[in-house]
C-alpha cells in the first residue's frame, strides 16, 4: 500500500494518520451517541487543540534536530503568569494597550528563556534532556513566585477574545469567506506544483490523485466552517433573536498563521534546510560549516516563544493567570509531534503532521472526557499511544533502511 500511495503522490505516513483520525472520530461518535461530532463539541475541540498544536509545531524543529524540550508546560505557566502580572498588577487590565503590551512581554520572556536553555545545550554542550528537565522544575517554580502562588484575574476584555470564548470568533460570514480563500489557495498550490514539475521534467502525480487531494482538502475546510458556523453564539444575539453561529475561533486563526509561517520556514528557507541537515547528520553539518550552535540557540528561542503564545490562548480562555496551567503539556506535545510523523532519529518531520497529531491526541482526550473516563486512565491511554507511535516510527525507519 505504501508503494501505491507514493506512486500516486501521497505521503504514506500522513495519509495513514488522517485515516486513523477519521476512524477514531467515527468510533467516538458512536460511543458518545453523536455528542462528539456535535457543533458545540467540535468548536471546543478546535480551541483545545490549538494550545497543543502550537507547541507541537515548535517541537517538530526541536526533535528534527535530535533535541528535546521537557520544559514547555512549565514555561507555558511562567509566561502566562508574566502576562497576567503585567495586566493585573503592573499596567492594570483597564489600561489602553495593556493586553498587547503584556503579550509582547510574555513572548519576550519565553524567547529569552529559550535562549538561556539553548545556550547551555548549544554552547556548553549540556544535553538538552538535562537542561530542559531542569527547566521543567525551574520555570514551574518561577511561575509560582511571580505572584506568590496567587491567581491573577480578571484580564483585559480585548485579551479575553484571544481565548475563543465570549466574542472570541469571527462569525459565519467571515468564516465562509476565509474558507473559500483557503480552498482557492489549495487549488493554486496544486496547479503551481504541477506546472513546476512539468517545467523541469520531474515525476508528476496522476491528475486524478491531485484532484482527490484538492477535493478532500476543500471538503475538510468547508466542512469545518459549516460545523463551527452551526454552533450558536448567544453572546452575540440580539434580545429575542436566534443566536448567530460563532464561526472560526480566533485561536484557530492564530494557529493557522503560526503554522503557515513555520511550514514556510521549514520548506523554503535556509534556516529550515540547516535544521533538517543538522538532524540528518550532525557531524556532516558541522564539517560543512553550518552554524549549528546558532541554529540550536534559535530553535530553543522559537520553542520558548511558541510556549508563550500557547499561554496567551490558555490564560485568555480562563480569564486568569495561574501557575498550575500547562501540567502534563510536555507529554501531549511530544506525543502529538511523534504521532504526526516526526522521527525521534532526527531529520524528518512536518508541521501539518504535527497539527494532525495534536488533533488526534486531543480528540482522544476529549472523547474520553465525554465517556466519563477518569484522568488517570486518560493519562495511561495517552502514554500507551505514545509508546505505540514510537514503535511505529522505529519499524518504519527500519523498513526504509534508516
Amino acid at each position: 500500500m505504501r508503494s501505491w500511495l507514493e506512486r500516486a503522490g501521497f505521503d504514506p505516513r500522513f495519509t495513514s494518520l488522517v485515516l486513523a483520525l477519521a476512524a477514531i472520530w467515527i468510533a467516538l461518535a458512536v460511543v458518545t451517541d453523536g455528542i462528539f461530532l456535535s457543533p458545540r463539541n467540535l468548536y471546543n475541540l478546535s480551541i483545545q487543540t490549538c494550545v497543543t498544536a502550537l507547541m507541537a509545531c515548535g517541537m517538530v524543529f526541536i526533535i528534527v534536530a535530535r533535541q528535546i524540550d521537557l520544559s514547555v508546560g512549565s514555561l507555558m505557566a511562567f509566561t502566562g503568569m508574566v502576562i497576567a502580572w503585567m495586566q493585573v498588577t503592573w499596567l492594570g487590565s483597564d489600561t489602553t494597550g495593556a493586553a498587547w503590551l503584556s503579550i509582547g512581554g510574555g513572548l519576550l520572556a519565553g524567547a529569552l528563556v529559550g535562549v538561556f536553555q539553548g545556550w547551555w545545550a548549544a554552547y556548553r554542550e549540556v544535553p538538552a534532556f538535562v537542561v530542559t528537565l531542569a527547566g521543567y522544575l525551574m520555570w514551574r517554580g518561577a511561575a509560582f513566585l511571580v505572584a506568590d502562588g496567587q491567581t491573577l484575574a480578571p484580564l483585559a476584555l480585548p485579551y479575553q477574545r484571544l481565548g475563543g470564548g465570549v466574542n472570541g470568533s469571527i462569525g459565519t460570514a467571515w468564516s465562509w469567506a476565509l474558507g473559500a480563500f483557503a480552498c482557492a489557495l489549495v487549488i493554486a498550490a496544486v496547479l503551481r506544483a504541477r506546472r513546476s514539475r512539468a517545467r523541469y521534467g520531474a515525476d508528476m502525480a496522476p491528475a486524478w490523485a491531485d484532484a482527490l487531494k484538492v477535493g478532500a482538502s476543500c471538503a475538510a475546510i468547508l466542512g469545518f466552517v459549516a460545523v463551527v458556523s452551526a454552533y450558536p453564539d448567544p453572546s452575540a444575539a440580539a434580545e429575542g433573536a436566534t443566536p448567530p453561529g460563532k464561526g472560526i475561533g480566533i485561536p484557530v486563526l492564530i494557529l493557522i498563521a503560526a503554522a503557515a509561517l513555520l511550514h514556510g520556514v521549514a520548506t523554503s528557507t535556509r534556516f529550515g534546510r540547516y535544521v533538517f541537515a543538522y538532524g540528518g547528520n550532525p557531524e556532516a553539518a558541522l564539517l560543512s560549516g553550518l552554524p549549528t550552535r546558532r541554529v540550536l540557540l534559535l530553535l530553543f528561542a522559537l520553542m520558548g516563544a511558541l510556549a508563550a503564545l500557547a499561554s496567551v490562548i490558555t490564560t485568555a480562555r480562563l480569564n486568569s493567570g495561574t501557575h498550575s496551567i500547562g501540567q502534563m503539556a510536555e507529554l501531549y506535545v511530544i506525543a502529538a509531534t511523534v504521532i504526526g510523523g516526526t522521527s525521534l532519529a532526527g531529520g524528518a518531520g512536518t508541521i501539518p503532521g504535527a497539527i494532525v497529531g495534536a488533533l488526534l491526541i486531543q480528540s482522544l482526550d476529549n472523547g474520553m472526557v465525554l465517556m466519563d473516563v477518569s484522568s488517570p486512565k486518560r493519562q495511561i491511554s495517552i502514554g500507551l499511544i505514545l509508546i505505540a507511535a514510537v514503535w511505529f516510527d522505529v519499524v518504519y525507519n527500519r523498513k526504509q533502511g534508516k
